[in-house]
C-alpha cells in the first residue's frame, strides 16, 4: 500500500486470487506495520451488523454509550493497524460507510479489502487482480519456456502435491498449457484442475474442459477446510450471480451464448427482450464488469468488446438451459449475425472487401455447429461468410471444407456464382490451379443465367484470378475487360477502380505496363480517397510494380515505401512493399541492400507460412538469383545473416531508410546491435509502456492484445534484460532512447 493511500481494494473475478493475495501480502509485512486482523465477510448477510461482526471478530467487547462503529473508532484509536476485509461485494455499501468512518477517526489504520467491485470510497485505490500470465502460444512443449507462465508454474506446483513425481515435460507439456489457456489463467480453476491429476490423465482433464456440460463439475473438489465459495469453481462464481437483480441475471446467463467476446450492439441483438429493454443494457454491461463478471478486452468506449472467462461462460450457459431460454437465445444470435451480413449485402467483391463477420468469427462457427446440432443443416448464407473469414485470413483449408459442402447443398443455389467464385479464389489459394478455373467457369455460367449484374462481374473477377494463378495473362485480361463493361452499367466508381487495379496488374504480367501505367493514374485517386487501406495498400502495390517495370525506380520505391506505411507490420501485409523495396534496391544496382531485404522478408513468410503469388514470386526469385552472384562471397553471407537478424520495426526502419545514422544502412550496421538487447519489436514497445507508467491492463488496451499476452511479453523482458522490477525496465528504456538504438529482434 502508498504512502497516500490508506484504502487498497483488490477486485476482480470469483477465483482470480484474491484472497489468496491480500493474505500474501499481510503476511509479507514487517512488524513496523503494526498489528494484522483479517475479517472474513462471506458468512455475513445483514449489513445492519456489519460493525458489530467487525468488532467481533476483532475481538472489542461493546462499551456502555458506545455501539457499532463508536466502538471500533474507539478501541483502534491511532494505533498503527492493517485490517484486512474479506470478501465485500455484497455488503459494499455498508463497508463503505464502515471504512469511511474508521480511517476519518483513526489516523493510523490501513485496509485492505476484497471485493468483485470497487467500493468507491473517496482515497480508495483500487487494484484489479488479473487472471495467471499464460504461455504463449507458439511455446511449444519446452518446460523451461512454459514454466515463465504463472499459470503453468501454479498447475504444476498443486499437481505435484497431490500427485507426488508429477513433472512438466516435453511429452505433457502442451497440454499443461492448453489446460492454462482454456482456464483463462483463472487462479482457482487452475489450482482444481490440477488436483484432478493425482486421478485422471492430463488429457481427460483438457477433454473434459472442452465439455461445457461437464465443466463446472470437473473444476470442483477444493479444500474442505476452505469457505464454500473457494471449495468449488461453481459455488465461487455462484456467489456473484446471486448479488445480481433479475435483469443482470437474465444479460449475464445470455452472454453465454458469444464465445467470441461481443460488444455493445451484440449483446443488445442477442440480450434484450423476454423483460430487458435495448436501453438497459449498457448500463447492465457496466454493472457486470464492476463486478468481475465480465471482462473488457481493449479499445474505446464505442468499440470497446468483452467476454466472459471460460469458467463463468459455463456457468452461464447452465443458468441459461435451466431457464428454457438456450433455443430463442441462440435463434436471436442467428438473426444477429444475418444482420451483420445484411451490412455487405451491396458489395460487389464481397470475397476482398472485408467482411463484417471477420471480429464475430468464434461466435459464427459456434452458432452454426448449434444450428447444424439442432436441425442437422447450417444456415448455407452465414457457411459462406465463415468461408470468406477463413480465406482472407489465408486459412484454406477450412475454408475449403465448408464450401465444398456449400457446392454440394441445394439450399445453396440462392446464393448463386458466390460460393464457387469464392471456392475458385480458394483454390488459387490451396495451388489447385485446375479445380481454380473450373470453379471459375462455374461461377461465370450460374451469374449468366441469373442475369445478376454484380454477381457476373464478382465471377469473372474469381476466373480471371485463377487465369492469372495458371499464367494465362490474355484469358485474364479479357475476363477482367469484360468486368468493367458490366461495371459500368452499375454506376459504382470505387468498384470500378478496384477492378481497374486488377486489370492494371494483369496487364503487367501479360506485358502491357504502359497501358497499365494509365489505368493506376485513373483508379489509383479514388481508391486513396474512398477505399479501406487493406485496398489501398494492394493498389499501391500494383503502382509500384508498374512504375518499376517501366525503370521508373525513384516512383516505384515511393510507392513501396507508402505501402509500407499503412499497413500493419505484424502480418504479411507488409512482405509485399519490403519485396518491391528490394527488386528497386536490385534494379538500383544496389545488390547487398535487395539480398538482405529478401532474406528478411523469406525469413518472416517461413514464420507466418504463406507465400506470395506466383508471378510476383518468379519475378522476385530471378532478380536475387541475380543479386547473389552479383555479390563477393562474404558480402552474400553477410547480406543473408543480415537479413534474416531483421523483423518487426527496424526491419520496417531499415526498408524506410529512417534509421538515424546513415539512409544508406550497410549490413554491418544492421548487425551491430546491442548485445544486451535482444527484445522483438513488440516485447520493446511493451517495455516502452512501462517506462511511461503504464499498468499490463492499460497497456493491452492500447496495443489491443490481451492482458495475458502482455504479461508474457513483460516475462521475456525481464529475462531477456536479466531486470525484475519495472523501474530497471524503465530506466533501460529510457537510457537506451536517449542513445538513439531499437530494438534488435
Amino acid at each position: 500500500m502508498s504512502r497516500t493511500s490508506r484504502l487498497l481494494t483488490l477486485t476482480g473475478a470469483g477465483g482470480v486470487g484474491k484472497t489468496r493475495l491480500a493474505l500474501e501480502f499481510a503476511r509479507g509485512l514487517p512488524g513496523r506495520h503494526g498489528r494484522v486482523d483479517l475479517v472474513e465477510l462471506d458468512a455475513l448477510h445483514d449489513g445492519a451488523t456489519l460493525a458489530q461482526s467487525v468488532a467481533a471478530a476483532l475481538a472489542v467487547g461493546e462499551r456502555a454509550g458506545r455501539s457499532g462503529a463508536d466502538v471500533l473508532v474507539h478501541a483502534i484509536g491511532d494505533a498503527r493497524r492493517l485490517l484486512v476485509l474479506d470478501n465485500c461485494e455484497h455488503l459494499a455499501e455498508p463497508c463503505a460507510r464502515l471504512i469511511a468512518t474508521l480511517l476519518s477517526h483513526c489516523p493510523r489504520l490501513r485496509i485492505l479489502a476484497t471485493s468483485r467491485e470497487a467500493l468507491r470510497v473517496p482515497g480508495e485505490t483500487v487494484l484489479r487482480v488479473g487472471e495467471l500470465s499464460l504461455p504463449p502460444a507458439d511455446a511449444g512443449d519446452d518446460p523451461v519456456v512454459l514454466l515463465r507462465a504463472d499459470a503453468v508454474r501454479l498447475f504444476v506446483d498443486r499437481a505435484s502435491s497431490c500427485s507426488p513425481g508429477f513433472t512438466l515435460h516435453r511429452g505433457n507439456g502442451r497440454t499443461v498449457a492448453e489446460i492454462c489457456r482454456r482456464l483463462d489463467g483463472l487462479t482457482l480453476a487452475v489450482e482444481l484442475a490440477a488436483r484432478r491429476a493425482g486421478t485422471l490423465p492430463l488429457r481427460d482433464i483438457l477433454a473434459g474442459l472442452d465439455d461445457q456440460m461437464s465443466q463446472l463439475s470437473l473444476l470442483a473438489g477444493g479444500h474442505r477446510t476452505g469457505p464454500g465459495r473457494h471449495s468449488e469453481l461453481a459455488a465461487a462464481i455462484d456467489w456473484s450471480h446471486r448479488l445480481l437483480d433479475p435483469a443482470e441475471q437474465a444479460v449475464f446467463r445470455r452472454l453465454g451464448v458469444l464465445v467470441g467476446g461481443f460488444d455493445t450492439a451484440a449483446a443488445r441483438a442477442v440480450c434484450a427482450g423476454d423483460g430487458v429493454a435495448a436501453a438497459q443494457i449498457l448500463g447492465i454491461l457496466c454493472a457486470l464488469e464492476a463486478k468481475s463478471l465480465i471482462v473488457r478486452l481493449s479499445g474505446d468506449a464505442e468499440t470497446a468488446r468483452f467476454r466472459q472467462l471460460s469458467a463463468i461462460r459455463a456457468y452461464a450457459l447452465e443458468c441459461l438451459r435451466a431457464s428454457g431460454e438456450l433455443r430463442a437465445t441462440g435463434h436471436r444470435v442467428v438473426e444477429w449475425l444475418n444482420t451483420l451480413a445484411d451490412e455487405a449485402g451491396d458489395e460487389v467483391f464481397p470475397d476482398q472487401a472485408g467482411s463484417p463477420l471477420a471480429v464475430e468469427q468464434d461466435n459464427l462457427a459456434a452458432a452454426l455447429a448449434c444450428a447444424t446440432a439442432r436441425h442437422g443443416a447450417a444456415q448455407p448464407r452465414l457457411v459462406l461468410e465463415l468461408a470468406r473469414v477463413h480465406y482472407e485470413r489465408e486459412q484454406p483449408s477450412a475454408a475449403h471444407a465448408l464450401l465444398t459442402g456449400l457446392l454440394r447443398e441445394t439450399g445453396a443455389r440462392a446464393l448463386g456464382g458466390a460460393v464457387p467464385a469464392l471456392a475458385a479464389r480458394v483454390a488459387c489459394q490451396r495451388a489447385d490451379l485446375a479445380q481454380a478455373l473450373r470453379l471459375g467457369e462455374q461461377a461465370v455460367s450460374t451469374e449468366r443465367t441469373r442475369h445478376h449484374p454484380a454477381g457476373l462481374a464478382n465471377a469473372l473477377d474469381a476466373r480471371a484470378a485463377a487465369r492469372l494463378c495458371r499464367g494465362e495473362f490474355a484469358a485474364a485480361v479479357a475476363d477482367l475487360r469484360e468486368c468493367l463493361d458490366v461495371l459500368a452499367a452499375l454506376g459504382k466508381p470505387q468498384d470500378t477502380a478496384w477492378c481497374t487495379h486488377h486489370l492494371a496488374w494483369a496487364l503487367l504480367q501479360a506485358g502491357g505496363e504502359r497501358e497499365a501505367d494509365m489505368l493506376m493514374s485513373r483508379c489509383l485517386p479514388v481508391l486513396r480517397a474512398h477505399a479501406p487501406w487493406s485496398r489501398v495498400a494492394a493498389a499501391l502495390h500494383t503502382a509500384g510494380a508498374v512504375r518499376l517495370a517501366l525503370g521508373h525506380l525513384d516512383s516505384a520505391e515511393a510507392l513501396f515505401a507508402e505501402v509500407l506505411r499503412i499497413v500493419p507490420t505484424a502480418g504479411f501485409h507488409a512482405l509485399y512493399p519490403v519485396e518491391g523495396l528490394a527488386l528497386v534496391a536490385a534494379e538500383s544496382g544496389d545488390m547487398r541492400r535487395a539480398l538482405l531485404l529478401y532474406e528478411a522478408s523469406a525469413q518472416a513468410r517461413r514464420r507466418l507460412d504463406t507465400v506470395s503469388e506466383a508471378p510476383w514470386r518468379l519475378r522476385l526469385e530471378r532478380t536475387v538469383a541475380r543479386a547473389r552472384t552479383g555479390l563477393p562471397a562474404a558480402a552474400r553471407e553477410a547480406a543473408v545473416s543480415g537479413g534474416r537478424r531483421l523483423r518487426g520495426d527496424r526491419l520496417v526502419a531499415y526498408a524506410l531508410r529512417t534509421r538515424s545514422d546513415d539512409h544508406r544502412a550497410t549490413t554491418d550496421e544492421v548487425r551491430a546491435v546491442d548485445d544486451r538487447s535482444t527484445l522483438t519489436g513488440r516485447e520493446f514497445m511493451v517495455a516502452e509502456l512501462v517506462a511511461d507508467g503504464l499498468t499490463n491492463r492499460q497497456i493491452a488496451e492500447r496495443l489491443g492484445l490481451s492482458a495475458h499476452t502482455v504479461a508474457t511479453h513483460l516475462d521475456k523482458v525481464r529475462d531477456k534484460l536479466g531486470m525484475r522490477s519495472r523501474t530497471r525496465i524503465a530506466l533501460w528504456v529510457a537510457a537506451r532512447t536517449k542513445a538513439g538504438q531499437h530494438p534488435s529482434g
